[in-house]
């Protein structure tokens, strides 16, 4: 599938990320989120989550550092990536594994020791406030929440990109979680900037809402 795919000629959110993930063959570096890496050095490895794991990067990272990790993604495009990489490092299937769910549909059973969700956003409908509760919930006692969102448009963007997007501050953030003062320690709630490339080889810098919480 070539050509791009608009958010209004969508019929679905299945339908809207398999037709983008299918306009190239590759729509991410397939590196680890920076924030992520930075992170889980610092706990023990146990069950971890990727929410909205896309091509799989950082659920391969994971799963490389000892984590047993389930990917989920609404796109089976992006899953069968995922899962392409993960078996080409030679990852079982003990180590990590891939669900295809609409998060706005259904949920991961079971409680992980670590829930991430990196950039958990879209152009279509998406209930964000009510999956990240979700996800608050499926965290296990003494397990870590993270979540990272855009705080703003890349500059390479223009003056139009903000117009589809939301760009929560950490304090949205935390109103969004609504997480219960007696039942987490939040680590994190911050705006921290990155260095990036954009698609022409641009360099500019880019800003992202962080929050890091922990459960009693």
């Amino acid at each position: 599938m070539s050509g791009h795919f608009s958010p209004e000629q969508a019929t679905d959110p299945r339908t809207f990320w398999d037709a983008r993930y299918g306009e190239r063959p590759k729509i991410w570096s397939g590196a680890v989120n920076r924030v992520l890496a930075d992170t889980a050095p610092g706990l023990t490895p146990g069950r971890a989550l990727d929410l909205g794991c896309g091509e799989g990067g950082d659920s391969v990272w994971l799963a490389e550092h000892g984590w047993q990790v389930t990917g989920v993604d609404i796109s089976a495009t992006a899953l069968e990536r995922a899962r392409e990489v993960s078996e080409s490092r030679g990852l079982e299937k003990e180590q990590i594994s891939w669900q295809q769910m609409d998060l706005a549909e259904d949920f991961p059973a079971g409680e992980f020791d670590l829930v991430s969700a990196c950039f958990l956003a879209s152009p279509i409908h998406l209930p964000r406030a009510a999956i990240l509760q979700r996800a608050a919930k499926a965290v296990a006692p003494g397990g870590t929440l993270l979540v990272v969102s855009h705080a703003g448009a890349p500059p390479w963007a223009g003056n139009a990109a903000g117009h589809r997007h939301f760009f929560p501050t950490p304090d949205e953030e935390l109103a969004t979680l609504d997480l219960q003062d007696d039942a987490w320690d939040v680590r994190c709630a911050e705006v921290r900037s990155r260095e990036a490339t954009g698609p022409d080889g641009e360099p500019g810098l880019l800003k992202d809402t962080v929050v890091i919480a922990r459960r009693r």
